[in-house]
C-alpha cells in the first residue's frame, strides 16, 4: 500500500490587533494553530499573530 502524502499548505499569520496578514508560511495540515508573537510594522512593535488559511 502507498501511503499519500500530505501536502505542505500556505498558512498567513495574521495580527490579532489590526487583522493585517503579515507573514505567509508552508507547513503541513493537521496539529494546532499557530500563535506567535511577531512584528507588527502597523504598530511598530510585537503582537500576538495567529495562523489562519485565506
Amino acid at each position: 500500500m502507498a501511503k499519500s502524502k500530505k501536502k505542505a499548505e500556505v498558512v498567513f499569520l495574521v495580527c490579532e490587533e489590526t487583522g493585517d496578514y503579515n507573514y505567509t508560511l508552508k507547513r503541513k495540515p493537521g496539529g494546532e494553530k499557530l500563535k506567535l508573537k511577531k512584528y507588527s510594522q502597523r504598530l511598530r512593535k510585537h503582537t500576538l499573530h495567529v495562523e489562519k488559511k485565506k
